[in-house]
């Protein structure tokens, strides 16, 4: 028989005592505490006369305001305290992040409604939050709650918040599927980085005497904005097809192999650019890649079986356990240092982190349940937002910057359609098949501001290039469900063709 245990319930006598007890100790211990504090007073002349005597007199503690006597009200120096809690470099962290965590769920919500990703709202509400508008219609507002002085903050949690991501997308990327068998895709997929990439070295050429800035080699600039224009966005690709219903298709299938082909080739010359740019010559640059080679075969050859070594020993019963989730964490915050140490940047490091993360289903599973909400939901709206405040629409109407934007989309465009449906064309696709795996490769998305934002900070692109190169990374991501519907329309009602047929299982990816 089931013994149940006693619930204890006070009589009235005692709680009446446990009430006059509590009064009494309260009464007591109260006056003990006044008593002190009064005969204490006595003190503070002797402690006032040591301070001004010494070089402590002009310090005071961080957001306390000292009483003067006879010119403070009874509440003015309350209010005054309250004032500088407002002010406080916490106080105004916190208040950014409630706002760019509540305006970007806002600007994605909207953009669900128009069928578009989610990750392009949190774009425009990291842009709605910069100097191009909040900035220039509340000036005041704007100023008090991003005040220069706090932009550094949000930087580093931006690129913590960035390292964290990087290591989910190495965490989606299966390197297996990069074999010699998915010809078509390899195919593709390089010919949508060199058609681009050339393009963008030829803008670069015309745009290099006008908005380079001072200092910076045509090699670096001219790399740079070949890169960019080669980028495709891995991440918002993946959700574009899952919401269309694409991911088990040969469409999808391809379009996600091709990006994540883009993806290892985009880093690694993105590699060579930063170590030109931080090395300042060709040697050191080359020492550089040097170091970057042999630390990419030492997370390949050492820590990647380490790491299938330590996932035996702290998995049982399909359980993660817990120090293993530790050494994860600790070799992905370890591989951005050493990235960024080497000269390489610390997202390289993070990527690469999660590439080498054994190919166990259940324990990529587990590490992105434990780090893509806080990822995504919090440090990804952090540095949209700043992205946003980087961003200077203004700066467009000067000496006919649209002009240059245009030319700059219009490059953008041409080089990935171009190089994506001819190549698919000359292995034997469909009109149909190859137009729309153009229109998923123009996709760029986050990964574009990713590499923008490694570039204005390097100081290898002007402010003007900047904003003209975030305003193509927005309008090719926005193009993409238009573009796939507008093929969609144009062929409905017309015969099948026999369409794309990579010889790859179906890749499954989260935005």
């Amino acid at each position: 028989m089931r013994s149940e245990m006693p619930v204890l319930s006070p009589s009235a006598p005692s709680a009446k005592k446990g009430a006059l007890f509590y009064l009494i100790m309260l009464v007591i211990f109260g006056l003990g505490v006044y008593l002190v504090i009064n005969s204490g007073q006595h003190l503070e002349n002797h402690s006032w006369k040591h301070i001004t005597n010494s070089s402590e007199a002009s310090t005071q503690p961080l957001g306390i305001v000292l009483p003067t006597a006879g010119t403070d009200s009874i509440l003015e120096v309350p209010l005054k305290n309250l004032m500088g809690n407002f002010t406080h470099p916490l106080s105004i962290a916190l208040l950014q992040i409630i706002i760019i965590i509540f305006l970007s769920r806002v600007f994605s919500y909207l953009m669900r409604l128009v069928g578009q990703p989610a990750v392009i709202g949190e774009i425009l509400a990291g842009i709605f939050l910069g100097p191009s508008l909040l900035g220039a219609v509340f000036p005041g507002v704007w100023s008090a709650v991003f005040p220069l002085a706090s932009l550094p903050n949000l930087h580093a949690m931006s690129t913590i918040g960035l390292s964290l991501f990087m290591f989910i997308i190495g965490l989606d990327l299966d390197v297996s599927m990069l074999n010699p068998r998915i010809q078509t895709a390899l195919f593709v997929s390089h010919a949508s980085i060199v058609v681009p990439f050339f393009m963008g070295v030829v803008l670069a050429y015309h745009l290099y005497s006008d908005f380079a800035p001072g200092g910076v080699p045509f090699i670096t600039f001219g790399l740079f904005m070949g890169v960019s224009m080669s980028i495709t966005a891995f991440p918002v690709l993946a959700r574009i097809i899952q919401e269309r219903g694409l991911s088990r298709t040969p469409l999808g299938v391809m379009a996600i192999t091709c990006a994540a082909t883009d993806d290892i080739s985009a880093w690694c010359i993105l590699a060579v650019v930063i170590a030109v740019a931080k090395a300042g010559n060709i040697s050191s640059a080359v020492f550089t890649l040097i170091l970057a080679a042999g630390y990419v075969v030492f997370m390949f050859k050492v820590i990647k079986p380490l790491m299938l070594r330590l996932s035996k020993q702290f998995t049982s019963h399909d359980q993660i356990r817990r120090p293993f989730i530790a050494v994860s964490i600790l070799m992905l915050l370890t591989s951005a240092y050493v990235a960024e140490v080497i000269g390489i940047h610390a997202l390289f490091g993070a990527f690469l982190a999660g590439v080498t993360v054994p190919q166990d289903s259940k324990i990529r599973e587990t590490l992105r349940q434990k780090i893509e909400d806080v990822s995504l939901l919090l440090f990804l709206p952090i540095f949209f937002a700043f992205t946003g405040l980087r961003t200077q629409i203004g700066l467009l109407l000067s000496d006919g910057l649209w002009g240059v934007c245009g030319l700059v989309l219009f490059v953008a465009v041409s080089g990935k359609m171009i190089g994506t449906i001819f190549a698919s064309k000359i292995m034997g696709q469909t009109w149909k098949s190859s137009l729309s795996l153009g229109a998923l490769m123009n996709t760029r998305g986050l990964m574009e501001l990713v590499v923008l934002n490694i570039g204005y900070d390097l100081g290898i692109i002007t402010p003007e290039i900047f904003v003209v190169l975030v305003i193509m990374a927005v309008s090719t991501t926005l193009m993409t469900g238009p573009f796939l519907s507008l093929i969609d329309w144009f062929w409905k009602g017309r015969p099948a063709s026999p369409g794309l047929q990579p010889d790859v299982k179906p890749v499954i990816l989260h935005d």
